[in-house]
């Protein structure tokens, strides 16, 4: 028997994540999807990884059995199926082991094909009809040579050490092809195209199924689950969405076009609202032809949609789909649903229609079990002088004596470590320079007077308005000590206000700048050009509208993306270009500096967000997974994480150190295009296209409040700096200021509620309201929190 097990070829078939890796060495856990322990995940929301399933078509209990290797997302919907679903999986492991022996008889590979046919106990005649449909029950032989076309055949003469080729949709592929014979022991490379393989993707739905039936599986099933009870029909009406896409796919791909399009309409009326844009996309696909370019089609066959259900309803559906022995259903619901099955009370309509909404469904529970470092890191001490506030102080205000208690409050503060902050030395951090202290102390200064907010305590709001900006305003970004305010316009400039009586000034040419003495204490103020002083400077370079900008934290630098599909980094000192950043091939929506400057991270519309250092012309991370553009970028206040918002209805959380996502949240039902941290690092606040502004626990990973309010995309958020009042800017010309204190007290956060899900959100978005700001007709584009608490709002006007 060892001898047997010796000779027997192990067969994997494997797909690995797509999109380019992480470019710094591999971490533990290091890759495109959130996997742990290092397995790469490929799917909207990682978790299972590459599952080994043993595929053996009866056998003995004692006997090894040949390891047949599929991953959790392979096209070919051999996927393991969740638990209690696995005993109708056995035409598909026969399948797959079918296709392995034919692949092995024609690879002239004689000994390993008889080995795995005795441990299999298939006949000879089985594999002998190559190619007759019989063989691989009912599916094609377009869904073998796709699955063969993943084959890996270690044979015993070959060496371990030839790498597989690659491509750059992430598929591992080694073999020859399934049609030619190869030698045993050589091993011929396949070419993989740039795209997923899109013939491979699309075969899993070459069923033979009767098209006169769909309308009829699916009505039954509808009906069974409006008269289920109460309990279950919310949580089973998930299903819906789903079933009625990949139906209405396989129809469409079987060239059933008429079939397809009566099934079309007969049921999208059913679908949810927040469908409505999928399902237009989905209408649009009627040819077999349309499906082999299209994204949104590829992201769902490629990714399983995640519903999260009860034991007892998903025990309910099971029974049913046996009953009826509905196996079209059933083969969907196995090879393209990932059903997150939880112990305890089904979830109300209201729980499930607050977290659902996503390109894929929900979030598994394990994409966001993962420990989050949200605390903030110690602050470095810094002595604040007391007796030169006259020397320092460049406020036109009296100038008030130190409050010493207020002062001695902030140096306790930084002092004290946060036992949820990350360790200090996590992520290398520049140093703080000379000119960083000397900000921190004004910082420090003007935080003594600083106004507190609450519900009897508003701030006041200041409005920026750009007026006859034919240009078209796209972005805006304002200094941390609100000295500077940048606009990105269509016209792919950007522009650089003063907003203070100083004037901006570029560095003297380097022949006036040997003429200047460098010892003496004025020396900055004497490179300055008096000639060049201006209140705007205009920076030219980008090739396409600018979508994002923003100034580092010492105010010497400007980053800014554009639809030419690269980031730029801007000298604040010569109000030029130094670097170009290109990485990514298409627009790029946003970017945002690190608090601690250094590290910069970028979204656009390649779907993946890219973590930089301005000294490295190259991405230092690669954060792949979301489904559609990354339209929104932030980083925490500690650094070693950013949250990114996508088209795909989702936020995700990464983190900087291996760059795996560590937090899946869904709940919106639009695109998202605004995100901030709270400035304890605890909560984020996501708005979205839909006009509601959605709270976040970090550390639980759940949703925790909803704000309601706005009519229109939410486009800008920000805290207040000590974090009691949220302000939201809004395409619908309002900022709206909610209390953040009492949306964030008395949080349900116990185990039970992280392990199921069951959150109650209160419908309490008109107490939490504590004002509405309207503007004429000004969309708000960015908010910013002075050093003092004023709020500045920027937006283009728009004349009716």
């Amino acid at each position: 028997m060892a001898a047997l097990a010796e000779e027997q070829t192990e067969v994997a078939v494997k797909l690995e994540p797509e999109g380019p890796p992480t470019l710094l060495p591999p971490q533990a856990g290091d890759g495109a999807g959130e996997g742990s322990g290092g397995t790469l995940n490929n799917g909207p929301n990682g978790g299972g990884g590459n599952v080994a399933a043993s595929s053996s078509a009866g056998g003995d209990g004692g006997t090894p059995k040949p390891a047949v290797a599929v991953s959790a997302a392979a096209p070919a919907g051999a996927a393991p199926v969740p638990a209690a679903a696995s005993e109708a999986g056995a035409p598909h492991d026969r399948q797959t082991l079918l296709a392995v022996l034919q692949f092995l008889r024609q690879s002239n590979l004689r000994e390993a094909e008889e080995a795995l046919r005795r441990e299999a106990r298939l006949l000879e005649e089985a594999v002998a009809g190559s190619g007759t449909p019989g063989e691989v029950d009912g599916a094609g032989t377009e869904a073998a040579s796709a699955l063969l076309s993943r084959v890996t055949a270690s044979a015993p003469g070959s060496t371990a050490s030839d790498p597989p080729s690659t491509g750059a949709s992430g598929a591992t592929v080694v073999s020859g092809s399934a049609s030619g014979s190869v030698a045993p022991g050589k091993v011929g490379n396949v070419a993989v195209e740039d795209q997923p393989d899109v013939s491979a993707v699309l075969s899993a739905y070459n069923q033979q199924g009767d098209p006169t039936m769909y309308e009829e599986y699916y009505s039954g099933l509808k009906h069974f689950i409006e008269c289920s009870l109460d309990c279950h029909r919310a949580e089973l009406s998930q299903l819906f969405y789903p079933l009625f896409v990949h139906m209405y796919l396989e129809l469409v791909y079987n060239q059933h076009e008429n079939e397809a399009k009566s099934f079309f309409e007969k049921f999208h009326g059913d679908q949810e609202c927040y469908y409505q844009d999928d399902l237009r996309v989905l209408s649009s696909l009627t040819k077999k032809e349309h499906m082999k370019g299209n994204e949104t089609m590829l992201d769902f066959r490629t990714s399983k949609f995640v519903l999260r259900i009860s034991r007892d309803s998903y025990q309910l559906l099971k029974r049913h789909l046996q009953e009826k022995q509905n196996n079209q259903i059933w083969n969907i619901v196995q090879e393209h649903l990932y059903i997150d099955i939880f112990d305890g009370m089904p979830r109300s309509k209201q729980q499930i229609d607050a977290m659902v909404g996503s390109l894929a469904g929900e979030a598994k529970r394990e994409a966001n079990k993962s420990k989050v470092f949200f605390g903030l890191l110690k602050e470095p001490e810094i002595e604040v002088p007391l007796d030169d506030e006259d020397e320092e102080g460049e406020n036109e205000e009296g100038k008030p004596k130190k409050k010493k208690p207020k002062k001695d409050s902030i140096g306790s503060k930084s002092k004290k470590q946060d036992p949820n902050a990350p360790p200090q030395n996590r992520i290398p951090l520049p140093e703080l320079k000379d000119s960083d202290k000397l900000d921190k102390i004004m910082n420090m200064k003007e935080t003594t007077k600083r106004v507190r907010l609450g519900p009897d305590c508003l701030p006041s709001i200041c409005f920026y308005t750009f007026l006859n900006a034919y240009q078209g305003l796209t972005a805006v970004d304002v200094t941390d000590d609100s000295s500077l305010i940048a606009g990105g316009f269509a016209d792919s400039t950007v522009r650089v206000w003063s907003v203070t009586p100083k004037k901006l000034r570029s560095v003297k040419q380097a022949s006036d700048l040997n003429l200047i003495d460098k010892e003496s204490d004025d020396v900055l103020e004497r490179i300055m050009d008096e000639k060049t002083a201006s209140e705007l400077k205009i920076l030219y370079g980008h090739s396409g509208p600018v979508y994002g900008a923003s100034f580092s934290p010492d105010r010497n630098y400007l980053l800014s993306s554009s639809e030419d599909g690269t980031v730029r980094l801007w000298s604040l000192q010569t109000f030029t270009c130094l670097v170009g950043y290109k990485g990514h091939n298409y627009p790029v929506w946003d970017t945002q500096f690190s608090p601690y400057g250094y590290y910069f991270v970028s979204g656009g519309h390649d779907r993946v967000a890219r973590l930089w250092a301005t000294d490295h012309y190259q991405p230092l991370r690669i954060f792949a997974g979301h489904l559609a553009d990354v339209n929104c970028t932030r980083f925490h206040p500690n650094s070693n994480y950013v949250a990114t918002g996508s088209a795909d209805r989702t936020v995700r959380l990464w983190d900087v150190l291996n760059g795996n996502c560590v937090r899946i949240f869904t709940g919106h039902k639009g695109p998202i295009h605004s995100l901030t941290f709270s400035p304890n690092g605890r909560f984020l606040a996501t708005g979205a296209t839909d006009g509601r502004v959605l709270l976040w626990d970090i550390g639980h990973g759940l949703m925790v409040g909803e704000l309601k309010g706005h009519t229109d995309t939410v486009c800008s958020l920000r805290f207040s700096r000590d974090g009691e009042i949220l302000a939201s800017g809004s395409m619908d010309n309002t900022v709206r200021l909610w209390d953040a204190i009492k949306a964030f007290e008395d949080l349900e956060t116990d185990d039970f509620t992280t392990a199921t899900g069951h959150i109650n959100l209160p419908e309490n978005s008109q107490e939490l309201l504590l004002g509405t700001y309207m503007t004429k007709s000004t969309p708000v584009v960015h908010l910013h929190f002075t050093r003092r608490n004023l709020v500045l709002a920027a937006g283009a006007y728009s004349p009716q």
